[in-house]
């Protein structure tokens, strides 16, 4: 969500001169929070998750499913509990990018009782429930990635159309009124965007070939150059950040404890992306990828044709590598230092700005990173602030940065310490599947500070894993890049010939650091190589003193994960397409029809609710209601 400042939204031009404002005082405010807090000790766990929602409205009579642009009615009645009363409410509600979404978190955050892991599932339904009493008798709310024919003629509801020619996004496909107006910061973003960029964003997905597909997919290149023939085109913000993901926030108990977090969970980044897989559907095709991500981050990539290396240095300070959504550039802790193997970019003036202030190297060279980046949306009661007390200035741009581990300084004068925010996870259909997720991945960072784990591999390597992780079937057939013995710290391999070479289909014996592994090689382990990563939180799980109700929600949640990675059950994504394509009237031409979408959110809508069983995706074939602190999904008798 980033960044919701209230106030006036100010023009491209007018931000554009004031960049180099937020920047000195972004960088100064950071500097004067750091001095303050850097100190800070004691803190205990917290965690909560963050779960993004679709509103979809069903026309029965017509078979037809459209997004519903009523979330900011919705999220007004939502926040009028908050408002009269913060310190009861069971959930929180926020605006996001399109029209039609919503994003619920807990009212309060989570502690280090294993015990909380029986209120996840419990939590979330709620948040469903509660939003869903809002809703029309005609509409659902849904925990899916991506809409499939978003961007599809008359895709809304009410119908809108895109202005080509105006406006903030100026889409072939996707209109302004599709993008959410209680809030001008995400208009402000599109427009900004695409004006800094000089031209449209382009996102181009390759088709999934089938017997009948047709090259060209449609006649997108007609009317942009951008546009690939036998790619699915997308030209606007609203394609990426109109998504749905889930995240997952800790607090650390100091500055250290976050900086080993944001460099340990970085490495799982893309291996949690492979296992959550879920949108392989895009503006009404089929296509060959498997996940949001690079969707997104082409949609918000504002950089220049100079900043991408496509012209000479001229108006621009540098050659970014990628676009502010993408993976981390860097590692943060000293034990990580010797894995940064990508030269990083950033501001040099700001890094010796920061080190002048007894700001480490490492942290020093990651800010001067983010802030190589323009501020692309600033209000006008902002401009000027109390640099000692305000920090408006560095979230500005550090919201701005969408990458898949975020390091969070505490918020000023808050009872909030040092977090990381966990960002590469698809959202899933079920609240079961999105607690066992996030309780998963909860209990890997208790895993990784009790037994002092080494997931760290080069930068590099996690850069490929990522690109990998969104291949079609990545769960299955793709390896990835990960640590052998990740319970000592062995340093990097100075002259290993298969490191050195890069190549992707390494012998183990090769490598004495990191080796290429499956997925469920790295979540179930390979025998004698790897342990896995689920018999060590086993392992761990099996020296706490667990109450009988708990350990059998986390078993069940580990099952999941385990069946999943081992392929015994489908990611979201191959269920997906599989329902597509073999749907009576799916023609073998890539496409959703109208009529295949409708039955495939009515049929995602039955299971979503438990009236429908899908033991391909689920693993089990009857879903039973069990008291609220205990998974829906699974009864007791499955312990």
């Amino acid at each position: 969500m980033g960044l919701l400042t209230e106030g006036t939204p100010l023009t491209w031009e007018e931000t554009k001169k004031l960049a180099e404002h937020v920047r000195q005082h972004g960088i100064i405010q950071f500097i004067n929070l750091y001095k303050r807090l850097k100190d800070r000790q004691g803190d205990v766990l917290k965690w909560g998750d963050e779960v993004e929602y679709i509103l979809v409205k069903f026309n029965d009579e017509k078979k037809v499913a459209r997004v519903s642009l009523r979330a900011d009615e919705i999220l007004t009645e939502l926040n009028k509990k908050e408002l009269e009363n913060p310190e009861t409410v069971k959930s929180l509600w926020r605006p996001e990018y399109g029209a039609y979404m919503i994003e619920g978190t807990p009212g309060k955050p989570y502690g280090g009782l294993l015990a909380h892991f029986n209120i996840v599932e419990a939590n979330m339904r709620h948040r469903r429930e509660e939003a869903s009493q809002l809703l029309k008798a005609d509409e659902c709310l849904m925990t899916i990635t991506s809409f499939p024919r978003l961007g599809c003629p008359n895709f809304t509801d009410p119908a809108t159309k895109p202005t080509p020619e105006e406006g903030a996004t100026r889409s072939l496909f996707f209109p302004d009124d599709a993008v959410f107006s209680g809030h001008p910061r995400f208009k402000t973003l599109s427009r900004n965007i695409r004006q800094r960029r000089g031209e449209k964003v382009a996102i181009n997905l390759p088709i999934y070939r089938d017997k009948n597909t047709q090259i060209p997919v449609d006649d997108s290149y007609k009317y942009s150059s951008a546009a690939l023939p036998d790619h699915v085109y997308m030209d606007a913000m609203g394609f990426g950040m109109g998504c749905c993901c889930l995240q997952l926030t800790f607090q650390a108990c100091n500055i250290t404890e976050a900086r080993t977090l944001y460099d340990q969970l970085t490495p799982l980044c893309p291996i949690m992306l492979a296992l959550t897989a879920a949108s392989p559907l895009h503006r009404g095709f089929v296509t060959d990828v498997d996940c949001r991500w690079n969707v997104i981050s082409c949609s918000v990539d504002c950089r220049t044709k100079e900043e991408r290396g496509l012209a000479p240095l001229k108006n621009d300070k540098f050659v970014i590598k990628k676009s502010r959504y993408d993976s981390i550039d860097s590692y943060l802790s000293p034990q990580g230092e010797k894995f940064n193997d990508v030269p990083l970019i950033y501001d040099p003036k700001i890094y010796q700005q920061l080190v002048d202030n007894d700001i480490d190297h490492l942290l020093a060279q990651h800010i001067a990173h983010l802030f190589i980046r323009d501020s692309v949306s600033l209000f006008s009661e902002k401009i000027n602030q109390n640099d000692e007390e305000d920090t408006d200035h560095f979230e500005n741009i550090q919201s701005t940065n969408w990458q898949t581990m975020r390091f969070k300084p505490p918020p000023p004068n808050s009872t909030i310490g040092w977090r990381v925010e966990f960002r590469p996870c698809e959202v899933q259909i079920t609240d079961f599947e999105n607690a066992a997720i996030v309780c998963f991945v909860v209990l890997l960072t208790r895993v990784i500070l009790s037994y002092n784990l080494d997931f760290l591999i080069p930068i590099s390597r996690v850069d490929e894993n990522m690109q990998n992780a969104q291949k079609r079937n990545a769960c299955m057939e793709q390896k990835f890049w990960f640590r052998k013995e990740v319970t000592t710290q062995i340093s990097p391999p100075e002259a290993n010939e298969c490191c050195k070479k890069g190549t992707t289909n390494c012998e183990p014996k090769n490598c004495d650091v990191y080796t290429c592994m499956t997925v469920n090689e790295i979540i179930n382990g390979k025998d004698g190589e790897f342990p896995g990563l689920i018999p060590l939180i086993n392992t761990y799980l099996s020296g706490m003193d667990v109450d009988a109700d708990t350990h059998c929600t986390i078993q069940q949640y580990l099952k999941f994960i385990q069946r999943r990675a081992s392929g015994e059950i489908l990611t979201t994504a191959s269920w997906l397409r599989k329902f597509v394509t073999e749907h009576p009237s799916y023609n073998k031409d890539s496409k959703v029809t109208e009529e295949i979408n409708y039955d495939l959110l009515q049929t995602i809508k039955g299971i979503q609710s438990g009236e429908l069983s899908c033991p391909e995706l689920l693993g089990y074939s009857t879903m039973s209601k069990t008291k609220e602190n205990i998974p829906s999904a699974l009864s007791l008798s499955n312990c």
